[in-house]
């Protein structure tokens, strides 16, 4: 039995990002000086805000130094381009469509309602202004002013313009606080597309209403819930299935559904419980209609969105002059015409660069410490090289043609629909830095017997079926324990789960998980869950800094008993490639550590003192070249 092409291409989108990170050098700045005879347009830059792209660069030519050796500004610009170029350009032009249109019917959006808007979504979380920013800068890198000027203003002036066609009803309030504060109900679901499959399954289900869970656990073909014996997240109103919430509510404990169509799949329901719906309190029922009406009036502003900028685009007359010739000769230096107003080049690439420049450079960066020890070691990469490796590629993720031969083709065209990437950044981004990587950690990789064994426990071998409460400190976690010791229940430690569990999925499946596999990166729970009894509740277990509780329910069956040689070669082949990944990844890691790098886009990530960085520069500016 092999691993499925879903799991490979998990797989893959590690190896994927990882080489990601890898980005081509060899691209010429983009000559955006004026050209004889080319034709003069007002520019819409002025009116936007451009703060230069580097904070501490004496010498904006650049954008990094590695060992000496530098990476221009023009260099980066391009490659941004060339990986988010279309994204940029178009949000450029829609917001200079948005700032034309203002103009035009006197609309004003200033920077105290940008700051009001960013307060107000604070306010939202809970958060001061400089937390929810500082929040958005650490764990989505958006800084400030990109949320301001990128985000906030557009959607400010969105509702600006959109704000006659936007109101909201007392009903459509009324259902939304039915929705989020009404009732719900809690259901198991077997999901097939067979509609012949589902009415066998709802044949059994209805003579023992008690084996729902297992049939959904062993014939559901929808994943998430399938693992959780069918368990789905409690149903609310007016959720946009009319049919499924009608059925749903209309089901009494343990009642089945007939099999009915959702989406694609045929489905049959079973009811778990009903969950009354919570009434707040008077004194905080102003300040939730005011929210729920926000919210609405924010659901409603995205929906019309399309249609406003359809509106807006029809009537206006947009046309891209970078990349086509003729047009980039007739207006020199200009990216795009917006009604006939341009937008310049220069403040293309610095946009490019702003908003993703400190991506693309560490790329640059690793791609010219690789390119370096290629150079120190000797070693060359060559096309028939980059070939082979692009057919190992398309043959390990099924791409075969009819004779068995890997469809190079195939899967490039794969690539590019699933990931966005044009075959030459892909040659660029992943080909070339995997093999540049695999011959420079070439012999430091070897499977073991040992490698393999683990590998069939933990793909193949049974796992430790579970009840979880996740819980957030140990005192809690204490009290809880000696509540579940009290009643040996599955029910109760379910209730258990269902009240006290704080991570969402184990709570509201009443302590229901996914099986644990041997092996699979949680050896601390691994280690507990399989030493259990069936029945048998374990001691408090620390995970991260969280508090585990477990109660066994037996174990899966093997999905295969022995390595046969087929297994044995698909394992073999994938522990090679996550090996020789984890190979590159530290090798990687490891010249970048020795490097000397002055980075100017990011100043925290430079390796080099500043006078060295500056001396750099001053022996290698243009004027001493």
């Amino acid at each position: 039995m092999s691993l499925s092409i879903t799991t490979r291409r998990r797989l893959f989108r590690v190896v994927f990002l990882s080489a990601l990170a890898l980005s081509s050098a060899t691209s010429s700045a983009q000559d955006s000086s004026k050209k004889s005879g080319g034709k003069s347009v007002p520019t819409s830059n002025a009116s936007v805000k451009t703060d230069s792209t580097t904070k501490s660069d004496p010498n904006s030519l650049y954008a990094a130094l590695v060992n000496g050796k530098p990476i221009t500004i023009a260099d980066l610009a391009q490659q941004c381009r060339l990986r988010f170029g279309t994204e940029v350009l178009d949000d450029i032009i829609n917001k200079t469509l948005l700032m034309q249109s203002c103009q035009g019917q006197n609309i004003v959006v200033s920077d105290r309602d940008v700051e009001m808007e960013i307060s107000r979504v604070a306010s939202k979380f809970r958060l001061t202004t400089n937390q929810y920013l500082k929040l958005l800068e650490d764990e989505r890198d958006i800084p400030r002013e990109q949320y301001a000027t990128e985000i906030i203003w557009p959607m400010l002036a969105m509702r600006a313009l959109a704000k006659d066609t936007i109101t909201v009803t007392p009903q459509e309030i009324d259902r939304e606080f039915q929705s989020q504060y009404g009732p719900k109900v809690k259901v198991r679901m077997i999901a097939c597309q067979d509609p012949n499959k589902a009415a066998k399954l709802l044949e059994q289900a209805k003579a023992d209403p008690d084996s729902f869970r297992k049939l959904a656990k062993e014939h559901s073909e929808d994943p998430d819930s399938a693992s959780v014996e069918g368990l789905l997240p409690p149903i609310r109103k007016y959720l946009g299935d009319d049919e499924l919430e009608s059925i749903a509510f209309a089901l009494q404990p343990n009642e089945i559904s007939k099999v009915f169509k959702a989406g694609e799949m045929h489905v049959i329901l079973q009811c778990v419980n009903h969950i009354a719906g919570v009434q707040p309190p008077a004194p905080q029922m102003q300040e939730i209609e005011d929210r729920l009406k926000s919210e609405l009036e924010e659901r409603k502003l995205r929906d019309s969105a399309e249609n406003v900028f359809a509106t807006i685009r029809e009537k206006s007359s947009v046309n891209i002059v970078h990349g086509n010739p003729q047009l980039e000769t007739q207006y020199p230096g200009v990216a795009a015409l917006v009604n006939g107003q341009a937008v310049t080049m220069d403040y293309y690439d610095k946009a490019c660069v702003k908003r993703h420049g400190k991506k693309i450079l560490q790329g640059e960066i690793n791609r010219k410490l690789v390119e370096e020890a290629l150079a120190q070691n000797n070693l060359t990469i060559t096309q028939p090289e980059l070939n082979a490796e692009l057919a190992y590629v398309a043959d390990y993720f099924g791409f075969r043609n009819a004779d068995g031969s890997p469809n190079v083709a195939g899967w490039l065209q794969d690539v590019q629909q699933r990931e966005g990437l044009s075959q030459e950044l892909y040659f660029r981004d992943v080909t070339w830095p995997t093999v540049a990587l695999k011959k420079l950690t070439a012999g430091q990789v070897q499977v073991t017997e040992e490698d393999l064994q683990k590998g069939f426990e933990s793909n193949y071998g049974p796992r430790a079926d579970v009840l979880a409460i996740v819980l957030s400190n140990q005192r809690t976690a204490q009290e809880v324990w000696n509540l579940a010791r009290g009643n040996m229940s599955e029910q109760f430690f379910g209730e258990l789960a269902a009240q006290y569990s704080v991570e969402p999925s184990s709570q509201s499946n009443n302590g229901v998980v996914p099986p644990l596999r041997k092996h699979g990166g949680q050896p601390v729970l691994e280690k507990a869950a399989f030493e259990l009894a069936p029945g048998e509740l374990s001691g408090i277990v620390e995970v991260n800094g969280r508090y585990v509780v477990l109660k066994s329910r037996g174990f899966t069956s093997p999905v295969v008993s022995q390595m046969d040689d087929t297994v044995r070669k698909e394992l073999y082949q994938n522990l090679l490639e996550k090996k020789q990944r984890q190979a590159m990844d530290q090798y990687l890691r490891t010249i970048h550590n020795n490097a000397e790098i002055v980075d100017f886009i990011s100043v925290k990530n430079t390796r080099v003192r500043a006078s060295e960085a500056k001396a750099v520069l001053d022996s290698d500016s243009p004027g001493k070249r």
